[in-house]
């Protein structure tokens, strides 16, 4: 995707960047905009744009899937996020070791 004159591929990063973070922010629920929130605030200064992107796509689970996982620690043992989701866990202090 070529960027406009005057515009670096860090611009770019930054922009994904804010915009990952609002979405994590603004998830629907009170609970995620906190759980996921606060992890985004933390980890996405960090992130490459590969990872902001695989990210994003995270943020298209809805909730109360995301909910269940992150509380409960099963059902995602196999799925493309479940490095993210034990991360997440770890995080909040609950724990990576069940799945």
């Amino acid at each position: 995707m070529p960027t406009e004159p005057g515009l670096h591929m860090s611009d770019d990063l930054e922009a994904k960047r804010r915009r990952a973070s609002y979405r994590a922010h603004h998830r629907g629920t009170k609970e995620m905009d906190v759980l996921v929130g606060r992890y985004a605030d933390d980890r996405l200064a960090s992130y490459t744009i590969e990872q902001i992107e695989r990210f994003e796509r995270f943020l298209t689970i809805p909730d109360p899937s995301l909910q269940q996982w992150i509380f409960s620690g099963q059902g995602y043992n196999g799925i493309e996020f479940e490095d993210l989701l034990n991360d997440i866990r770890a995080f909040h202090g609950l724990g990576a070791e069940a799945k």
